[in-house]
């Protein structure tokens, strides 16, 4: 129960689905957890309810896809709870399930901005306060769709593949100041998300949902916990050694 104790950690998007989990998961671990995100009624009601159950937990209404909007709740989150130790750059959407060439501009640089600039703002602004931790570990969330083609959601795909790369070149970079980058690909995981995505390409979501479970070889999707006990691994000293990984969560979904 306390694999993180005395660490401070920030996680976007963290009122709903995996990123919830993780708060639950951390703030259980030990650590100050801050979330981040635009879903206020559910990024309060999660940080009052973790409260009262002894966590040191806050909310934020944070845009990611804002620079200075990152910028400032980060530097707000180090003066509240102190000294910054991981970043779950975990906010993301799915974008339109069109085929490339039915993709409007604004579509593809919607997912862009949250997806790919999201992990850029909150890499970019969490490595000063690191730096001055003398260490830390960022935890980016990108996809199997950053490994391998599904078909139908080009954005999405060019993001968490950008995202992928994106945490392999952080990775050697701040290696030698102690700083870890790692990036997780979960496969279908039943969150909002997945949710809003399964109801835009089938008129029938439990025929959908149980299509997409048979697309594991384990027969099923996974669940949020799935990820979060990851992300807790790779936030704690457990894993001092692991940088620049990428962290497949699928169910055996990219192992054909």
């Amino acid at each position: 129960m306390n694999r993180l104790s005395g660490k401070t950690a920030i996680v976007t998007g963290g009122a709903v689905g995996i990123g919830r989990a993780c708060v639950q998961r951390m703030a259980e671990e030990g650590a100050r957890v801050a979330i981040f995100d635009i879903l206020d009624a559910q990024g309060k009601a999660l940080a009052a309810d973790l409260s009262t159950r002894g966590h040191k937990v806050t909310y934020q209404h944070v845009d990611v896809a804002n620079e200075a909007s990152m910028k400032s709740a980060i530097d707000r989150t180090v003066a509240e709870l102190g000294a910054l130790h991981v970043m779950v750059n975990n906010a993301g959407i799915s974008g339109s399930p069109k085929p490339t060439d039915q993709v409007t501009e604004a579509e593809w640089d919607r997912v862009q901005a949250v997806n790919v600039k999201g992990v850029f703002f909150g890499t970019k602004h969490a490595i000063p306060h690191m730096r001055a931790t003398g260490k830390g570990s960022i935890i980016n969330l990108s996809s199997i769709a950053g490994l391998v083609g599904i078909g139908g959601i080009a954005p999405y795909h060019a993001s968490k593949g950008a995202v992928r790369l994106m945490s392999k070149n952080d990775a050697i970079t701040y290696a030698p100041e102690r700083i870890r980058v790692n990036s997780i690909h979960p496969a279908y995981i039943w969150t909002p998300m997945v949710e809003n995505h399964l109801r835009a390409t089938s008129p029938d979501l439990e025929a959908a949902r149980s299509a997409a479970g048979a697309a594991h070889p384990v027969g099923h999707m996974g669940e949020p916990d799935d990820i979060a006990w990851a992300v807790v691994w790779l936030a704690s000293d457990e894993a001092k050694f692991v940088t620049g990984a990428e962290i497949v969560i699928d169910g055996g979904y990219t192992a054909r």
